[in-house]
């Protein structure tokens, strides 16, 4: 039954990327404008590693906090590679097709060393990085259109994820996961909340959670806003964006100091903003647009250099016919 979902899953993420979409010679216009945009030539784009394959088409990435291994996921087949520090060329962590996984979208490390990978087919599954065994997996109930997306982990432990298409998002405890198994239900609604878009798109994407634990953001990629949901009350507030917006934002990384990164699919943009301390506004600071990164879906920050997944959708993948070349994790300085 997966199989037969993941066409249909395809069919929608190329609506949701190219939803909107500029010819490449107004992709700079389209990036949000900022008096600190950085040009090409300082912006500091290099490849930190490559992925071994010749159809990886890349979506989601993670580090592990304890070591800084990477992981990697393929959207195209639902393998998982693993770059230790240093390592030029990834390895295949998880092959393609693992416990019926057919997508690798959502990639998070929690503080104990396991590893999170979001299938947009079904659910989640929960793995253990020394041994790469499962350790559980949730999965999505009820019948339907649905598209797991992203995920974020919170001080506690509690996974809250994001269905682009139904527009909600799923919370996973430390209760559920030490029970190994359960179904994925919705711990908050966001439909009555985003910016209504055109049929046959989807919206809610990247997420992340406030050190804190006080709050989670998560982003609206076709109307640009970036909305908070405040976990203690359950009210949902639309956050007050200043100097831009995140149109075409599919991943997000929050640091401790409230500095936001973002990824900027079709535009070839990354960009970062200063979140105020309660999470109600964030002030654009810095934006850089360069070709190099080649439809950049998620990043994953650390001390000295952010490292930016280069899907090349557009190269034969969901986007469009072409031909890839080889696949990549680029690492960017000064963002």
């Amino acid at each position: 039954m997966l199989k037969k979902l993941l066409p249909a899953t395809l069919l929608t993420l190329t609506t949701a990327l190219t939803l909107g979409a500029v010819p490449a010679a107004h992709a700079a216009q389209a990036a949000p404008a900022t008096s600190s945009a950085a040009s090409v030539s300082d912006s500091r784009v290099s490849t930190a590693f490559t992925l071994p394959g010749g159809k990886v088409y890349p979506e989601g990435i993670a580090t592990d906090p304890r070591d800084h291994t990477v992981y990697v996921g393929s959207y195209a087949d639902g393998t998982v590679y693993r770059a230790r520090p240093g390592q030029r060329t990834a390895e295949v962590f998880l092959p393609a097709g693992t416990d019926g996984r057919h997508t690798a979208n959502g990639l998070r490390v929690d503080a104990r060393g396991r590893l999170w990978v979001t299938d947009s087919t079904s659910g989640v599954a929960v793995y253990d990085t020394a041994s790469g065994r499962r350790l559980a997996h949730f999965e999505v109930a009820g019948t339907g259109g649905l598209f797991v997306n992203d995920l974020t982990i919170t001080p506690d432990g509690t996974a809250y994820l994001t269905d682009s298409m139904r527009s909600v998002i799923y919370r996973v405890t430390p209760a559920q996961l030490a029970a190994g198994s359960g179904a994925l239900l919705p711990a908050y609604d966001l439909k009555g909340h985003l910016t209504p878009s055109p049929a046959g798109s989807f919206a809610l994407n990247g997420i992340v959670s406030d050190p804190a634990g006080r709050f989670l953001l998560a982003v609206d990629m076709t109307a640009g806003d970036l909305h908070r949901i405040d976990l203690r009350t359950g009210a949902i507030s639309r956050v007050a964006l200043q100097g831009g917006d995140l149109k075409h934002a599919d991943g997000l990384d929050l640091a401790p100091d409230g500095t936001l990164r973002v990824a900027h699919n079709i535009t070839n943009t990354l960009t970062r903003w200063h979140v105020s301390p309660d999470g109600t506004r964030a002030r654009l600071t810095r934006t850089i647009t360069d070709p190099s990164l080649q439809i950049p879906t998620t990043l994953s920050h650390t001390p000295g250099r952010t490292l930016v997944v280069r899907s090349q959708f557009d190269k034969g993948g969901p986007m469009g016919p072409g031909t890839p070349t080889a696949f990549t994790i680029a690492s960017v300085r000064g963002l």
